[in-house]
């Protein structure tokens, strides 16, 4: 797990620099613009995407994943929840991580 951590560190450290794959980070710059400039994306931003070998539904989820966290960050912040320790973070990461998102 420790590896996996480094790699989070590394990536929000610097992405450009981060070991993750180039389509990886193709995916990410994407997200990025989603999250700072969603109503600027035209179908031409989809092209890196797709020459980076990502399909329609995998963009799907990606923009889907973005819209959400940042509706659930707007809601706790207006809400008043209060922040995780991190070692909560870290036990839902590795339970995201190996259940995935979906509880039952």
């Amino acid at each position: 797990m420790l590896q996996n951590e480094a790699l989070v560190r590394e990536v929000m450290q610097d992405m450009e620099s981060s070991s993750l794959t180039e389509p990886e980070k193709v995916l990410l710059r994407f997200v990025d613009r989603v999250n700072l400039n969603s109503p600027e994306i035209t179908p031409d931003d989809m092209q890196p995407l797709y020459a980076a070998g990502w399909n329609d539904e995998q963009i799907f989820y990606a923009i889907t994943v973005c819209a959400l966290f940042n509706f659930y960050n707007r809601w706790i912040d207006a809400t008043g929840v209060h922040p995780m320790c991190e070692e909560a973070h870290r036990e839902g990461g590795k339970r995201s991580a190996t259940v995935g998102y979906v509880r039952k």
